[in-house]
């Protein structure tokens, strides 16, 4: 692939104009809209993670709960898996998310035609967009199957190639795109686990190219034991650069916690993992009633009976009913109140469950945050283009080129719109409610 020289300028350019209160219309690509269903949000872990070839039981998950790690990589298909997967059932999703497991979704899919890998299943150079488009769909599919909710990423798993073939870049580059494209357009975040040597830096170098979709998140493989998620050889630190990272720091090795021993690759995450939703049981003593937003005053949608099951996606902030205003979002994309539902607080966020957020990437370098939705507001830092915006909520303010919209963010600052790569650049995107 050529680097195309004129993008970089074209940033600098659209960065001017933001400064001097211009107008520039984002692109489709590499930013490219996500379209969250209604009972979908991203989840986010930070911490330490691992992955293994068969996904460990749930036996062994429990004795793990001494060890330092919190979440696992598990390979839910893909024409390149090797290790069989018993364990990978819905069953055993919702059993090891009960027990405070964040899961990372890999796909093992096509690999470059000068992969180093033996035996592969390779892309097809004259139908690398289709089969990356395929792949997509594929790990869609068999991630719903294990109860993985839209919002969550799924990591496209591309091994170590020859970095040195400009002909096999190319064609890892369009699959890849396309895969993100995909994923998107069903409503997942694109995840790359790529090596540091090869697919990281051709990520790297296409950051910025209008020719090929951004993924959301990557995710290097770098041996050297150190699991810093910043000073990424030929990786510039503004990018992916809004918990959107991931490092695979230390390969195959044996590690012990509670008598157990299992073979594992060592990671640190800052990034987005897999949603799923989580059952809890109504204490209301009368039937109750979900709502098309976190208050009162919305619309009836469901009524729930008392000690009935509902399934939690995801917590918001809304109108106070008896000692809290939490608001817990349905897998139907309903609200209900959790003042009547046996979450582990009756007066704020349950730890475990996820703020409802739908990231989306900012189309523009060194993006405004806010204290408030408007331009008059004060200053609380910046975005470097390709940033994940965490979207919590929507509101009107100031007008921005053709959208009255600002964004409220997760660290509670506010973006105009314009220059988010949400679904609508002139009204709200679902399925974020209005703050």
């Amino acid at each position: 692939m050529r680097t195309p020289w004129i993008r970089p300028v074209a940033l600098a350019a659209a960065a001017c104009a933001l400064t001097l209160g211009l107008t520039v219309p984002a692109a489709a690509e590499p930013a490219t809209p996500v379209g969250y269903p209604a009972g979908s949000s991203a989840t986010r872990f930070t911490g330490l993670a691992f992955d293994t070839c068969t996904a460990p039981t749930v036996a062994q998950l429990t004795a793990w709960k001494a060890s330092p790690y919190r979440a696992v990589g598990i390979y839910i298909g893909g024409p390149n898996r090797t290790c069989a997967q018993p364990q990978l059932t819905a069953s055993w999703v919702n059993t090891v998310s009960r027990l405070g497991w964040r899961l990372i979704p890999i796909y093992m899919g096509r690999q470059a035609p000068c992969t180093f890998r033996a035996n592969a299943t390779e892309i097809t150079g004259s139908q690398a967009a289709a089969q990356g488009t395929a792949s997509a769909a594929d790990a869609i599919a068999k991630a719903k199957a294990l109860g993985l909710l839209p919002g969550s990423a799924i990591y496209g798993d591309m091994e170590h190639y020859n970095a040195s073939d400009s002909s096999c870049q190319a064609v890892v580059l369009r699959y890849l795109s396309s895969w993100t494209k995909e994923l998107h357009r069903q409503g997942y975040l694109s995840g790359i686990y790529a090596h540091i040597n090869s697919g990281a830096q051709h990520l790297s170098l296409a950051y910025p190219s209008t020719s090929y979709a951004r993924p959301d998140a990557l995710w290097i493989a770098r041996w050297d034991l150190n699991s810093a998620l910043t000073g990424w050889p030929g990786i510039s630190n503004n990018k992916w650069a809004n918990h959107q990272r991931a490092k695979q720091y230390r390969g195959d090795h044996n590690e012990t916690w509670n008598g157990v021993t299992l073979n594992i690759d060592s990671d640190r995450f800052d990034a987005p993992v897999a949603t799923v939703a989580y059952n809890y049981t109504m204490t209301s003593s009368r039937p109750l009633a979900s709502r098309t937003g976190p208050s009162m005053g919305y619309a009836a949608v469901a009524t729930y009976q008392p000690r009935s099951v509902v399934r939690v996606v995801c917590q918001v902030t809304g109108t106070k009913v008896g000692t809290t205003s939490v608001w817990n979002k349905l897998t139907s994309g309903a609200f209900i109140t959790d003042y009547y539902v046996n979450t582990l607080s009756n007066t704020g966020y349950t730890s475990w469950l996820p703020q409802c957020s739908y990231p989306y990437q900012t189309t523009v370098d060194g993006l405004t945050k806010r204290s408030g939705p408007g331009t008059t507001y004060g200053a609380l830092g910046s975005m470097p283009v390709g940033s994940l915006a965490w979207v919590v909520c929507q509101r009107l303010g100031t007008k921005v080129g053709t959208t009255a919209v600002w964004d409220r963010l997760d660290d509670r600052s506010w973006v105009t719109d314009y220059y988010v790569a949400t679904p609508s650049q002139t009204t709200f995107s679902k399925p974020a409610h209005r703050c």
